[in-house]
């Protein structure tokens, strides 16, 4: 009998298991009341993308969602209780795998933006209205959310 060895998986195989993620949808009104959201862009690869990421501990999923939109952008508001909706993507992770994610999106009605915040100058930060900031993302179920957003 020879013996076999255990196949390691392929670092391009995303793993099964979906984790999930908390995103702000940061929005405001332009000068003639049209809804505009902020899109930020990813470190690694600059596509534009909204403030996201993995849950902290002790944290209400919706105020997950407000710090990390203050870390990644410098955007503070009122965050809703529940999301808007959720969209899904592949996450490469540090050892090269992919990682299924779960986005949960929660609107931010944006109060202030602070001139100084943690990932200052690793993004670039943009204010669009929901059509052309739905053209600029990636993943079409986000492109769906923000086109049809209404807050």
């Amino acid at each position: 009998m020879t013996k076999r060895r255990a196949e390691k998986p392929s670092s391009h195989e995303p793993d099964r298991e979906p984790r999930v993620q908390f995103a702000a949808l940061p929005w405001r009104r332009d000068a003639e009341g049209e809804v505009e959201v902020l899109l930020i862009t990813s470190r690694e690869t600059h596509r534009w993308v909204i403030p996201k990421g993995w849950p902290i501990k002790g944290m209400k999923s919706g105020k997950s969602a407000a710090q990390e939109a203050f870390e990644e952008s410098g955007v503070r508001g009122k965050v809703a209780k529940r999301p808007t909706g959720t969209y899904a993507y592949d996450k490469r992770l540090k050892n090269g795998r992919l990682q299924h994610v779960r986005v949960a999106v929660f609107p931010l009605l944006v109060e202030s933006e602070a001139e100084a915040y943690p990932e200052l100058g690793q993004r670039e930060k943009l204010w669009l209205p929901l059509v052309e900031a739905a053209r600029r993302v990636d993943e079409p179920e986000l492109m769906v959310l923000l086109a049809t957003f209404k807050p």
